[in-house]
């Protein structure tokens, strides 16, 4: 039996001024299910899944996460975000807190938890990213790949449904990837939902589900991981796989 959709998205179309950014994307996500989105720079992957979560607002069609439209006036958008856990590039930790306290502040303020409650889950998922000796320290005495994790344990604290990351990858050092990338296979493996843009082609093959390939706004192709890797059916995903692929 099919798992029911945790993200629908349908005939979105986004407007920068004059400048059409995403032109009439339709896919969905089952629960439990990993998506990656790839394409080109300037395709409109990170503008896709930031209207998931309503941090880009667009101009038609319809998205709904586990039932609920986010362009709903009645929804709070913080309750939403916290539902959907956003991992972003550059990882917008608070410089001025400690990596614990960065866990337990969205949890208070959003969720109503404890101090004590909030610590506790916060301590649990420093452990669970390898982070546990690092809790008093602040971000800025961290390596990169160490303050992606605490922002992926971060967003893990507000107990999400599906899991957004945008290019999580691409601001670090090489050695500091698969760091982050260990922590994502493993939720992956639990069977967080998550949609995923990046370039990181290794990860897609061994975790994602599909592939969504796009370009100038438009989802060229979303098909199974094998056929998007082995058969992909248009031109400008054969000449982007050429590229991006070692072989």
């Amino acid at each position: 039996m099919k798992a029911p959709e945790m993200i629908e998205i349908t005939h979105v179309d986004k407007w920068y001024g004059t400048f059409q950014v995403l032109k009439d994307c339709t896919t969905q996500v089952a629960k439990g299910e990993v998506v990656v989105v790839c394409g080109p720079s300037g395709s409109g992957k990170s503008t896709l899944i930031k209207c998931v979560n309503a941090l880009e607002p667009f101009q038609k069609g319809d998205i709904t996460v586990d039932g609920v439209r986010v362009t709903d006036p009645k929804i709070s958008l913080p309750k939403l975000r916290a539902r959907v856990g956003m991992v972003f590039q550059h990882f917008e930790l608070f410089p001025h807190l400690s990596v614990l306290d960065n866990l337990c502040l969205a949890q208070q303020k959003v969720l109503g938890r404890g101090r004590d409650e909030a610590m506790a889950k916060g301590e649990a998922l420093l452990k669970r990213v390898d982070l546990a000796a690092h809790a008093r320290k602040f971000p800025g005495q961290l390596s990169g790949g160490q303050q992606q994790r605490v922002a992926i344990a971060r967003a893990l604290a507000m107990d999400p449904i599906a899991m957004l990351f945008d290019e999580p990858t691409s601001a670090l050092d090489p050695e500091m990837i698969n760091e982050v990338l260990d922590v994502m296979v493993e939720l992956a493996r639990e069977g967080m939902t998550m949609m995923v843009v990046t370039h990181e082609m290794g990860f897609a093959r061994k975790v994602a589900h599909r592939v969504i390939f796009m370009d100038r706004g438009e989802i060229v192709e979303d098909s199974a991981k094998d056929a998007f890797f082995n058969t992909p059916h248009s031109d400008r995903a054969q000449q982007f796989l050429s590229k991006i692929l070692v072989h």
